[in-house]
């Protein structure tokens, strides 16, 4: 004999009937005050969080900018110094002949009165 088993917890094919269509906000889950808050304050610290970064990045690219301007000064205060230095001994050799010239009465010889010494 065939047993007849009565399966009613066998599930049935699901069935659209009394399923209503949500929302966009519905189906987000922001039909409540307090979600639709809680949402905004998160969209509100990732646009603080996103604002801190790109504020160190663009103040780190300034420090580095200075930085690099402050090497570039001391190099041309090196340089402006050094043609200091140059300047200066030119202007000398100028005033030595200057006053070797008025205060000594000395002046350059002739070539005839000019005399080569060799080592010889």
């Amino acid at each position: 004999m065939r047993k007849i088993i009565n399966n009613s917890k066998r599930q049935a094919a699901p069935r659209n009937i009394g399923l209503k269509k949500l929302s966009v906000i519905e189906w987000l889950g922001i039909d409540r005050v307090a979600t639709l808050g809680f949402m905004l304050l998160l969209l509100f610290l990732l646009s603080s969080g996103l604002g801190v970064v790109l504020t160190t990045h663009q103040n780190r690219s300034a420090f580095n900018e200075l930085q690099e301007l402050k090497d570039e000064a001391n190099e041309l205060d090196t340089e402006w110094g050094q043609l200091l230095i140059e300047q200066s001994t030119f202007g000398v050799e100028g005033r030595i002949e200057e006053k070797a010239v008025s205060q000594l009465l000395m002046q350059l010889p002739d070539l005839t009165e000019i005399v080569m010494v060799t080592d010889e």
